[in-house]
């Protein structure tokens, strides 16, 4: 008897931890602005927010992809999808991209820095003033201007909230081809520190830095080059699967990272 008695009380035990660790995955109700958000990671992150209960703001240059999905979010989760047409390389669209989201929503209450562009170029002596400007522009500018319009009002709101920074591992080891584009994320990498002491201790800023993952963009790779690389260069020996991505945005964007900011997550198959 003492037996069954001690296993009914870890059955209960483990319920119970079961349920608050679901709940700590839980955004219903919860508005997300996600940039860059019509493809490939964004589009990850969109669907993985509103399928907890999120509704979103879904931006990206072309606005008729944002709609193509935002109309696919709402019929398959029944949450809001708001789609914008939204350049993060202009200054005054992260503006115009904040006030929307509050004028329809009143709140926010995750941002995901996502968007972002690394162009080819011949040689490093090739790179022009105009590709320079507009690497750092979409990948370092807009998501400052964002963060810094959408955390102010996080913070004056007193409901904090949760910023994400989408940086690379380029960041740290960038290729010959990436070397502006790395530049420019190794600013992100700095600007999660340092505004999550600027906006600290109601909202939490983190950052995830993804190695390769196989989005509409790899379509363009030598896939079985690749994949010989992949094989030497990666723990996991593999590039990344979109989905992968989801565990790490839902981490940071609720509950379960109340004590995490300032972070650097790594999702990039463990470089050897």
């Amino acid at each position: 008897m003492p037996t069954s008695q001690a296993m009914g009380d870890s059955t209960t035990s483990s319920t119970a931890e079961s349920n608050q660790a679901r709940d700590l995955f839980d955004l219903t109700d919860r508005v997300a602005v996600v940039t860059g958000g019509s493809r490939g990671l964004g589009r990850e992150m969109v669907m993985a927010f509103a399928e907890r209960g999120a509704d979103v703001v879904i931006a990206s240059r072309k606005l008729d992809n944002c709609e193509l999905l935002a109309n696919q979010v709402t019929q398959a989760t029944g949450r809001r999808a708001i789609p914008v047409a939204y350049h993060a390389g202009n200054w005054d669209d992260s503006e115009r991209l904040a006030d929307l989201a509050y004028r329809e929503f009143g709140r926010v209450d995750i941002l995901v820095n996502n968007a972002g562009m690394s162009p080819l170029y011949k040689s490093v002596d090739s790179i022009s003033e105009e590709l320079y400007d507009k690497v750092l522009d979409v990948n370092l500018k807009g998501p400052f201007r964002l963060s810094a319009l959408i955390g102010t009002r996080m913070v004056d709101s007193g409901n904090g909230g949760s910023i994400i920074f989408v940086s690379s591992i380029a960041s740290r080891r960038p290729s010959p081809q990436e070397l502006v584009y790395g530049t420019a994320k190794a600013g992100l990498n700095n600007l999660t520190y340092g505004l999550s002491r600027t906006f600290g201790p109601t909202v939490r800023v983190n950052c995830i830095v993804p190695g390769p993952f196989l989005t509409d963009i790899s379509k363009a790779w030598d896939l079985e080059a690749f994949q010989d690389r992949a094989t030497d260069a990666f723990a996991l020996e593999r590039g990344g699967e979109p989905d992968e991505v989801i565990g790490a945005a839902l981490y940071l964007a609720s509950d379960a990272s109340t004590y995490t900011t300032g972070a650097l997550i790594d999702i990039d198959g463990g470089p050897r």
